[in-house]
């Protein structure tokens, strides 16, 4: 599986220039034949709390681009974008899923809003994970802060092949970042895939890209810079299965 992990550097609550980021650089993915793009956390408008200015409804306009750009250059599509339902009083934080056909096949609330920026006082806790099949590899995704907490992942461990991890994680724990994915990886046996942002956002919060790609035993097989880029990786789900045939820790899990 072939995969286009895109490090955007996010124009703050500026929807149409993130747009037309999100279709150049899905363009050039399918130009190099990937099976999915991944943008990251809030890749619309940056991690805002402004709810009222940037949340749309479920089915609003962000989710008709990502719809149509997924469908006309046939790609699995993973990005994140804030939303408010109508009979809530707070936002969610989604990632949302759309296969070859623009189709939208998950949607995942953020289970752990970062409360220690706020979040949490004006988005919703989600309170379920998802699994997501692409082309047939079993998958799942969570965001950011997501990350420190690995009793979610153990929920979707035994039946995922792939973990992606959609950010807007601060330059200033870039180590923690990159830690975790990759012990993210070890324990669940799975790989690991982590798209975050760059550049600066309205609130002056620096972000130092770092995105990653770690396979079934903690390997690290790609990594970003600090830069705006597009990196592409490629994994075989298979190895996911070998190892754990060969070492089958997750038989004894208990939770």
């Amino acid at each position: 599986m072939k995969i286009a992990l895109i490090q955007l550097n996010i124009e703050w609550e500026s929807k149409k220039t993130n747009y037309e980021k999100a279709e150049s650089f899905a363009k050039k993915a399918a130009e190099e034949k990937c099976d999915v793009i991944v943008f990251p956390e809030m890749f619309n408008t940056g991690f805002s709390m402004n709810v009222p200015a940037i949340a749309e409804d479920d089915n609003g306009e962000t989710n008709s681009v990502l719809s149509e750009i997924a469908k006309k250059y046939s790609i699995y599509l993973i990005a994140g974008f804030p939303v408010k339902k109508q009979d809530e009083e707070k936002g969610r934080n989604i990632a949302g899923v759309y296969d070859r056909r623009g189709i939208r096949i998950a949607a995942y609330t953020k289970i752990h809003p970062f409360s220690f920026s706020g979040e949490d006082k004006y988005y919703i806790a989600g309170s379920d994970t998802v699994i997501f099949d692409i082309d047939g590899i079993p998958s799942s995704i969570f965001i950011c802060y997501d990350l420190r907490f690995p009793e979610v992942f153990r929920k979707v461990a035994k039946n995922v092949q792939a973990t992606f991890v959609i950010a807007n994680w601060p330059a200033s724990r870039k180590e923690h970042w990159e830690i975790l994915l990759k012990a993210r990886a070890i324990e669940n046996q799975c790989f690991v895939i982590g798209v975050n942002r760059t550049g600066t956002d309205g609130n002056g919060i620096h972000y130092s890209g770092a995105s990653h790609i770690f396979d079934p035993s903690g390997n690290d097989i790609l990594c970003g810079n600090d830069k705006e880029e597009f990196l592409l990786g490629e994994i075989n789900p298979s190895e996911a299965i070998e190892i754990r045939s060969r070492f089958p820790f997750l038989k004894d899990m208990r939770i």
